[in-house]
This record gives C-alpha cells, sequence and structure tokens, in this order.
C-alpha cells in the first residue's frame, strides 16, 4: 500500500444514471435521523477478532446511539450480457474478479466467489458511511476534526500505511477523506470513524449494517481500515459497493487524484492506483498485505462500436507475486491493467 506515482489530471465524477442509487436520494433530500437500538453481540465479536493490531490497543468509549444508515439500498443489479462468438476475457489466473458495465450488465465473474480479506479496499465502505453521515458536495470542504493522539501515534508504525500528522492539528473531512483515500492512511481511516460514530467499534457495526442492507451477504468489516485480516468479503460483493460508490461526486472526484496537496502536511498526497488515467481508467481504491495480497476495485469509461461511452466498473482480488504487499500491489495492477485492456476490445465489439 505504499504510494506509487502518476501524472497529475483529475477526471470528473462518473453516475450511473439509469439506477436510483441511496447517495442520489441522499443528496436530493436530508434523511432523517432515527434511533436505532443495534445489538452489541456482533460488534463485540468483531473487536474480538481484531483486537491484537494497534488500532484497538485503548478500550473504547461507551457505544452512543448510531444513525440508521437505511440510506443503503442495493442498486438494481445488471443482467448478464453475452459478450458474442469468440469474445473473452483476459481473467487474472488466481483468485477471484468481477466486472460490469453500465448499459451491458455484467461482464461475468472468474474464481471462486469465497470470503477473503480485501485490505484497504475496505476504505470505499469507510468513505461511503462517513459520507451518508456528513454529506458534502460541490467545493464544501466540510467541518473540521482535530487529530487526536491516537491517530498520531499510529503515524509512525512502520508495518501500515499511514499519513504523518501531529496531536492537535485540525483538518477539515474533505482533507482526511483525500488522507485515508489517496495514499491510503490506516491512522486517518481510524480516526474519521471515531469522529463519526465516537469509537472504531460503534462505527464497524455500521460499515456491517450498511453492508447488509446492500445485499453483501458474503461481507463482513472488523474496522474501518482494512489493516485486520478478519474484514473479508468477495468481488461480487465488492462490486455491489462499487456501484453506490460511483453515485456520489466527492468520492468520485478524490479517487480520481493521482495527487493532492493538504495543507498542514509536509509530503503531497500520492495516489497507491498507478493505473490513473491509462485505458480510461478514472479510479477507485487499491489494497495489498499479506493476508489480502492485491487488491483493487477499478472504475473505467470505454466505448463500444456505436461509440457510446459506458461506465465499467471491476475487482480483483488475492493477487500476489513476489515476498512483500508491495509485490501483491504491484502484481493486482498489472493483471486489472490486462483485465481492463481486455474489456475494453469487448466493449468496442458490441453494438
Amino acid at each position: 500500500m505504499n504510494p506509487t506515482r502518476e501524472r497529475n489530471s483529475v477526471s470528473p465524477p462518473v453516475s450511473y444514471a439509469s439506477s436510483p442509487g441511496w447517495l442520489r436520494r441522499r443528496r436530493r433530500a436530508v434523511i432523517p435521523v432515527v434511533a436505532v437500538a443495534i445489538g452489541l453481540i456482533a460488534a463485540g465479536a468483531a473487536i474480538a477478532v481484531a483486537a491484537r493490531h494497534s488500532d484497538q490497543r485503548s478500550t473504547p468509549a461507551p457505544t452512543p446511539p448510531l444513525t440508521p444508515t437505511s440510506a443503503f439500498q442495493p442498486a438494481p443489479a445488471p443482467v448478464s450480457t453475452d459478450l458474442g462468438s469468440g469474445v473473452t476475457l483476459p481473467w487474472p489466473a488466481q483468485g477471484q474478479a468481477a466486472v460490469e458495465a453500465e448499459g451491458l450488465g455484467s461482464l461475468g465473474t472468474n474464481g471462486e466467489q469465497r470470503p477473503v480479506p480485501i485490505a484497504s479496499v475496505t476504505k470505499v465502505m469507510t468513505a461511503l458511511v462517513v459520507l451518508a453521515d456528513h454529506p458534502l458536495s460541490g467545493d464544501d470542504q466540510g467541518p473540521m476534526i482535530t487529530v487526536d493522539a491516537k491517530a498520531a501515534n499510529e503515524a509512525s508504525d512502520p508495518d501500515q500505511t499511514t499519513v504523518r500528522v501531529s496531536t492537535g492539528q485540525t483538518f477539515s473531512e474533505h482533507d482526511l477523506l483525500e488522507m485515508m483515500l489517496i495514499p491510503s492512511g490506516n491512522n486517518i481511516a481510524r480516526l474519521l470513524a471515531r469522529w463519526d460514530a465516537g469509537n472504531e467499534r460503534a462505527f464497524v457495526a455500521k460499515m456491517n449494517d450498511a453492508a447488509r442492507r446492500l445485499g453483501m451477504t458474503d461481507t463482513t468489516y472488523t474496522g474501518a481500515s482494512g489493516y485486520e485480516e478478519s474484514t473479508k468479503s468477495t468481488a461480487v460483493d465488492q462490486l455491489k459497493l462499487a456501484r453506490q460508490a460511483v453515485d456520489d461526486p466527492v468520492f468520485d472526484r478524490i479517487v480520481a487524484m493521482p495527487t493532492a496537496t493538504v495543507p498542514g502536511l509536509h509530503s503531497r498526497l500520492v495516489n497507491t492506483n498507478t493505473l490513473l488515467g491509462a485505458d480510461g481508467v478514472i479510479g477507485m481504491k487499491t489494497g495489498s498485505s499479506t493476508p489480502a495480497g492485491g487488491a483493487l476495485m477499478w472504475a473505467a469509461r470505454q466505448s463500444d462500436a456505436n461509440g457510446k461511452t459506458h461506465l465499467v466498473l471491476g475487482v480483483v482480488l488475492q493477487q500476489r507475486q513476489g515476498s512483500t504487499a508491495n509485490d501483491d500491489l504491484r502484481a493486482v495492477l498489472a493483471t486489472s491493467r490486462t483485465l481492463i485492456q481486455g474489456v475494453a476490445q469487448a466493449v468496442a465489439s458490441m453494438r
């Protein structure tokens, strides 16, 4: 999950215009807040699994009432598309993958769709829960948030991808979303979770409730960053989440940025997704760890034989090459590039 280099260009947001989507409805009207009592058994079990990691070292604060995630509603699943005689996709030789295209439907899946660790692809759900509870629009930067000692201390952890921040610094919600999504700051993901829900356990309960509402039946979140091996999902489930993610223009704009400069930081943020800007790629999120291998949720714009542009979404998981997380990140970027190029050729043949 170490930052990699790419040129500085920003693609405009994308949208599934044919799907209502929970985020589009949220932008039309403020969703009423309804008090919901959420059982602590599942959340407690999730924390027990993740407790050995640095983000769970301290005893969490009392769990506050949770904002309901009724806004998370599944977008219609696409209908499978016949790619035509002789048209095949260059699926990865290992792991699992899934691809679909707006207006064309499902382009297929590959590999056994069983729950596996997804590393920092987790941060897509973290961002969407934060944006559901604290919506941003246009150039709105959102409220200012103070860096606590926990986030500052975690910034020096050599075993994680973090963003260097200091106790007492203040950043806007938008700045922190950039710091989480672009260089994949684990400490920033957990800071946002604590800010949103009071503690990470309460925030994880929101993540799992959102996953349930989206029909992600093979997904379990145990932390906000993806650092925990126990956070697991499938390519098919994460594709359901991708369908929702592309409907938020703030999220789209951030994940399409190869670099960003945040006042108060000593260095520029560099996106871990080096596919941006090539083959129509406009997002979304990388992940890599020893348990997860390399993982990528991606979005691209590709044109059919009639010149119509389609938004294509894909997820590739469990890619391995070499002995380090950086090796695995390079592997998923390479296999995904091949898949994206193959999808582009397939889409170009469709009428």
